[in-house]
């Protein structure tokens, strides 16, 4: 396990063109991160969202940001609205803008201004299928997406679903930024296995920074 060297610091995992782990990271950001999150889902609650074709997704998700990613019967899209309370999503905490900015930068994304952070929740045996991110019009810009909590198992492919794929463990304070010619590869979380962690108890949780281009829409 990587948490053999917690007190190493941070150091950069090279992935694929344009994508890179900056391992522990974000460590010392990890409980400002974690009020963050509380923040938010006080105000917009974790919820299983239901894809179009009807299958409830076993991961739990919030968002913050001038938009959030959603579903509905027309697909998937980003809205200013939660649809569960009627209002708009909670604004970025403070914390998660600058560590968003501050490693996209690190990985050689300057001037990245995320406008959305999905929050994932993962609780044992949850798992987020193969996907790409496609429903952003700013495709130059990189995804940034930071793990706290449990490990877990990431698979990054390629641009087609039967590409080979990498599968790389993920622990407490890692982040991962992938962005020009690998912004559009599939990647996804292996079901999450038993575990406690001593700042997110029984989970997993998940930042996901995107820049979407569609706030001002």
């Amino acid at each position: 396990m990587l948490d053999l060297f917690a007190d190493t610091p941070p150091w950069q995992e090279p992935l694929a063109p344009g994508a890179i782990i900056l391992r522990r990271r974000a460590l010392a950001d990890a409980e400002s991160l974690m009020a963050g999150i509380e923040q938010v889902i006080g105000q917009s609650p974790l919820r299983q969202m239901v894809t179009p074709g009807g299958y409830t997704m076993s991961v739990a998700m919030s968002n913050c940001g001038e938009v959030g990613w959603t579903t509905d019967r027309r697909g998937y899209l980003y809205s200013p609205i939660d649809p569960q309370t009627g209002a708009r999503w909670p604004a970025m905490p403070a914390a998660f803008l600058i560590l968003a900015q501050r490693c996209a930068s690190e990985a050689g994304y300057d001037r990245f201004c995320p406008d959305a952070c999905l929050i994932n929740r993962y609780a044992p045996g949850t798992k987020l299928s193969l996907h790409q991110d496609k429903d952003e019009q700013e495709l130059a810009a990189p995804i940034v997406s930071v793990s706290l909590g449990l490990p877990a198992i990431f698979q990054f492919g390629g641009l087609s679903r039967g590409d080979p794929l990498q599968r790389l463990l993920l622990e407490h304070g890692d982040v991962v930024v992938w962005g020009g010619a690998s912004r559009l590869f599939y990647h996804g979380i292996q079901p999450l296995k038993e575990g406690y962690h001593p700042l997110t108890g029984g989970f997993r949780f998940n930042l996901t920074f995107r820049q979407t281009g569609l706030a001002a829409q």
